[in-house]
């Protein structure tokens, strides 16, 4: 059985069971979520890297070619899209296939310490962004300033959908998205859909930014993979939310031709 059906399995026995997020500080909440997944792994008996705070994937496994980022969301709160620092999401890094775990729980109550888990998806990093070629760094340049002693630097940040933007029926359950071409093993993982991901006809080349007017100006290029389509299916666990059929959502059909969006 692949790694990544064994870490599904336990996070929806765990979810479903209700084991709660441990609050880590009323300060730092990145490793509430964090924790809870390596307790996850810990489960499956999976060894992996230690982790840093700038490290990615947050989980790198040793035994395995697969590495997990995790991303815990509130709920009430900001599901749509999500902050990725100096990383833009792909399926492939360092020779690992990379799997992004979602969690969502209900929004900070003051008092409280401990978090169900509502809802799980751990989707392939190519459901989210098919491009892996793209290699980040940050850059920075000297000459700014009225005497040309102050360094700007371009350290970008990237935003990209959840799944809970991308897909429908998702809410209170615990889904598995995988590339289509991925046989799973486990008889108690069940398809509960197909979704197809389409690349654009154009995609951002480079972009410069005027810092006289603070107009960023985007520049375009073909896409030599326009038209191409990833194709993906869902998988829940037998008897939880099997009848619940998983596609792509009205609002992502809505962009999938590049229309623009504002982060709200």
């Amino acid at each position: 059985m692949s790694a990544v059906e064994q870490v599904f399995r336990e996070c929806e026995r765990a979810r479903t069971e209700g084991v709660l997020i441990q609050k880590v500080s009323d300060s730092d909440k990145e490793f509430h979520f964090q924790n809870w997944v390596k307790d996850r792994l810990d489960a499956c008996q999976l060894n992996y890297d230690d982790r840093g705070r700038n490290t990615y994937p947050d989980f790198r496994l040793v035994n395995f070619p697969e590495g997990y980022e995790v991303k815990g969301l509130s709920w009430p709160g900001r599901h749509a899209d999500f902050d990725s620092n100096s990383q833009v999401p792909s399926g492939w890094h360092n020779g690992r296939e990379i799997y992004y775990v979602f969690g969502r729980y209900p929004k900070d109550v003051k008092g409280m310490d401990s978090y169900p888990v509502t809802d799980l998806v751990i989707c392939h990093g190519s459901f989210l962004n098919a491009d892996s070629d793209y290699v980040h760094k940050n850059k920075s340049f000297l000459g700014f300033g009225s005497y040309g002693d102050i360094l700007i630097r371009d350290r970008k940040m990237y935003v990209a959908r959840t799944p809970f933007f991308l897909a429908s029926e998702l809410a209170g359950l615990s889904t598995l998205i995988v590339p289509d071409v991925l046989e799973l093993e486990s008889p108690d993982l069940v398809k509960v859909g197909e979704i197809e991901r389409v690349e654009v006809e154009k995609v951002v080349s480079s972009y410069e930014f005027d810092l006289q007017t603070n107009e960023l100006i985007r520049h375009f290029a073909p896409n030599p993979k326009a038209g191409q389509i990833h194709r993906f299916h869902a998988y829940r666990s037998r008897g939880f939310g099997d009848q619940k059929k998983v596609q792509l959502s009205d609002e992502a059909i809505r962009y999938a031709n590049g229309i623009e969006f504002e982060n709200g």
